[in-house]
């Protein structure tokens, strides 16, 4: 498992350049990609069973800038900062392969929307997102 020493080494490396690591840009979340993946007006009973679909447990590093969360498949680097005078917050996720990670995916939350809920929704969702197609992959090659 990385130590938080290497955490630190390879978000400054991601951060510093951003571009360079998620071609696809920074996924907005607004009102439409809620409803596109469904994560809208969930029931309790439809939470719980998502919960319990989502076994992922982390390891925490909290600093006066980030939160990190990571385990020996992920790590999650969670950035609240203000942009224009708007309280935001930038997410980055990176699938660790062979103690390096690779960054997938940064999305960022903002306005109504930048909260623990929306955040953690959307972070569970694209995790899933990560995993399901890192099994497809592996499907493909196996054949």
């Amino acid at each position: 498992m990385l130590n938080p020493q290497k955490l630190e080494k390879f978000y400054k490396e991601f951060i510093k350049d951003l571009p360079k690591w998620v071609q696809d840009g920074i996924v907005q979340v607004d009102l439409t990609l809620l409803k596109k993946f469904n994560l809208l007006n969930k029931t309790p009973e439809e939470e719980k069973e998502i919960q319990a679909q989502f076994p992922f447990y982390f390891h925490v590093i909290e600093s006066d800038e980030k939160v990190a969360l990571f385990n020996n498949q992920f790590i999650v680097w969670i950035v609240p900062k203000v942009v224009e005078d708007v309280p935001t917050t930038l997410t980055l996720i990176a699938l660790v392969q062979k103690e390096k990670p690779r960054l997938e995916i940064a999305f960022s939350t903002a306005g109504v929307y930048n909260t623990p809920k929306y955040v953690l929704k959307v972070l569970r969702h694209f995790l899933t997102e990560v995993i399901d197609t890192e099994e497809e992959i592996a499907s493909i090659t196996k054949i």
